[in-house]
């Protein structure tokens, strides 16, 4: 898929370890990248979350439900359910997290010095994880998102389930996604 990664490629990505790398930010990594798969999630709502669910959150993971609670484009709401695979990447990198963590820093995903990760600090880092992986092109964020939906489309079908998974207002947005679809089956 031109705009999608296949299945090994994506898991390949999310299982790379350096041996060299601190093993927070390792699991840290390895958590982002879960969960802009596994989730569908866009860069702005991936950086919105917070550690906890609070009034003043704009996101969060309910880790006892497996959903996510995220703040989209528009300021919609919404919840997507969250795999295991995210679901244990987060329990790890939540018991490293405090090491690094300030006391008034909400942030799910922070840096070493206990602030939140930016967008282009999670870009960087993506791509640097593809490329140590050894994937021919590096993996930016809306990849992962690109995957995750032709995935779900390919395994259900159900275009209105991977547009309300998406937080896409408009069915035509989605749709992008069977063009992907079809292209895959005529290759």
């Amino acid at each position: 898929l031109p705009k999608a990664l296949v299945v090994d490629e994506s898991v390949q990505l999310a299982a790379h370890s350096d041996p060299d790398a601190d093993p927070r930010i390792e699991a840290r990594d390895r958590c982002i990248t879960e969960l802009l798969y596994g989730c569908g999630l866009r860069i702005g709502e991936l950086v919105g979350l917070d550690a906890v669910a609070g009034a003043g959150a704009r996101g969060w993971i309910d880790l006892a439900a497996g959903e996510a609670h995220v703040l989209g484009k528009g300021a919609k709401r919404r919840s997507v359910p969250v795999g295991q695979a995210a679901l244990q990447a987060l329990r790890h990198w939540l018991a490293l997290r405090a090491d690094w963590a300030r006391d008034e820093e909400a942030a799910l995903f922070i840096g070493s010095r206990g602030q939140r990760l930016t967008p282009q600090h999670i870009r960087v880092r993506l791509r640097q994880r593809s490329l140590q992986a050894g994937l021919a092109a590096p993996v930016h964020p809306h990849m992962l998102r690109h995957s995750y939906a032709s995935h779900v489309l390919q395994s259900s079908g159900d275009l209105r389930a991977v547009q309300e998974l998406l937080g896409h207002a408009s069915i035509s947005t989605t749709q992008v996604y069977t063009r992907l679809d079809f292209q895959h089956l005529a290759k």
